[in-house]
This record gives structure tokens, sequence and C-alpha cells, in this order.
């Protein structure tokens, strides 16, 4: 009878278990590895560097270029380059920095899906370099504003929507590939010099006679540029679509698939 008792009471309480814990909210992660690139020494004085050499770059083309010339097209222009350049290494900086700074064992055991991680660090990089970019055509516009009284160009706010997207997609794409390279390999000094090193050797030897065909196809540079000009065709968004695949997909894949098997130390 205690025994049938027992049981009946027993049965009768509620099961008292742990409550469920949620894992982290996708955009504490993203606004933690953002905050990564603007707290650290090197990311922060990258991107004072872009800031910088944007500037001066605009400053010097107000003292060279004639009156004509003096458009707020040709100044977003001319910051391309400084652009192109150094916003890959910010991308390569946000995907190293766990193991350029030894921070991976924190990182991960706190977030211990990694492709979280990694997803978090290619849309953190992409909105600081956004920013960036955002910054580049607020510089233009007030070096255009300035050299109108002074230059009297005859269309100074002259700027096609195609060549404003185009200018945004190139930096966002050549930003991406070095977020790719920066996860399929995790030292900084060596992501750098392939990224660069690599796209240069491969210039030269599409120079070939007989892989001038394949350029357009397999050389990122060669399927960005008509997005700078603004005149895309059907035939230069597949350029665009197979480059990308190439140099920005399938590194990033293979970096997504060796992240997930890399030791933490």
């Amino acid at each position: 009878m205690n025994t049938v008792a027992t049981l009946s009471s027993s049965s009768s309480r509620p099961e008292l278990t742990a409550p469920a814990v949620s894992g982290i909210p996708m955009t504490t992660v993203i606004r933690v590895e953002t905050r990564k690139l603007i707290d650290t020494l090197s990311g922060r004085w990258l991107l004072i560097a872009i800031g910088a050499l944007t500037a001066v770059v605009l400053v010097a083309m107000w003292f060279t270029v004639e009156g004509t010339n003096a458009t707020f097209e040709n100044y977003l222009s001319g910051t391309a380059s400084p652009l192109m350049m150094l916003l890959p290494v910010l991308g390569i900086l946000a995907a190293t920095s766990e193991w350029s700074q030894r921070t991976g064992l924190t990182t991960y055991t706190l977030e211990p899906r990694r492709l979280r991680v990694l997803v978090a660090k290619l849309v953190g990089s992409l909105m600081l370099g956004l920013a960036c970019i955002v910054l580049a055509f607020a510089l233009a516009a007030a070096i255009t504003a300035a050299g109108i009284s002074a230059k009297n160009p005859a269309h100074p706010w002259s700027l096609s929507l195609a060549i404003a997207g185009g200018f945004v997609l190139a930096l966002m794409l050549s930003l991406a590939q070095g977020v790719a390279v920066g996860t399929l390999i995790p030292n900084t000094p060596a992501a750098v010099v392939v990224y660069f090193l690599v796209p240069f050797a491969w210039m030269f030897l599409m120079q070939w006679e007989r892989m001038r065909t394949l350029r357009p196809w397999a050389d990122l540079n060669s399927a960005l540029r008509p997005l700078f000009e603004g005149g895309m065709t059907g035939q230069d968004w597949a350029h665009l679509a197979v480059a990308t695949s190439i140099w920005v997909v399938l590194p990033l894949v293979a970096g997504a698939l060796v992240l997930r098997r890399r030791e933490v130390k």
C-alpha cells in the first residue's frame, strides 16, 4: 500500500528539467566580429589608411584634372584604385584574426559553430567595406562641390546608376575575395602575398595566345572592368559569374571546409 502511494505521489510531481539554453544570436556574432576589426590595432589603422589614401587621391585629382573632367563620376572613379587595393586586405584581416592573434580558442568556445563565425566575419567586413564606399562617395561629392566654381565643369554631378551600382558591386566582390583567401590561408602575411601575387602571375599567364580566349572567364579583374564602365552586357554578366565562382566562391567553400577541421590552439 505504501509502495503504491509513493509511486502515485511521485508520478504526480512535475518533472524538473533544465531550461533550454539558446545559442548566441547571429546579430550578436556579427556585431562582435565587426568590433574586432575596429578595435584591433591593425584593423583600425587599415580603416584610417583607407580613408586617408582616398582623400589624398581626390585632392591630387583636384589639382590635376581639367575643368571639363572635374565631375563627380571622374572623382569617384579615381577612388577605385585605393579601395580595390585595401578593402580586400580588410577582408583578409577579418578572416585571419582568430589565428594570427591566437583568439580562436576563446571565439570557438563561445560559439563552436565555426561556419556561423565565418558568415559573421563576411557580413561584418562587407558592412565596414560599404561604410568605406559611402565615405568615398561623400569625399568625391565634397571635392566636386569645391571645384564647381574654380573649374566650372559643364555637368559636374553626372553619374549614371549603372556606374554607381557597378562601382559598389565590384568593390564588394573584391572584399569578399579577400575574406575567401584569408579563410583558406589563415596566416595574414601569407594571405596578403597570395592575394596580390597569384592574380598578378595569372594575368601574365593569360597573355599567352592560347589562353587569351579564357581571360574574360577566368580573370576576375577583367570580369570586373565592365562594372566600373557601366556597360554590362549579358555576356559580361556570364563572365563575371564564372570568374567570381573561381576566385571568390571556390576558395571560400574550400576555406570553410578546412576551417571546420582546423585545430584550434
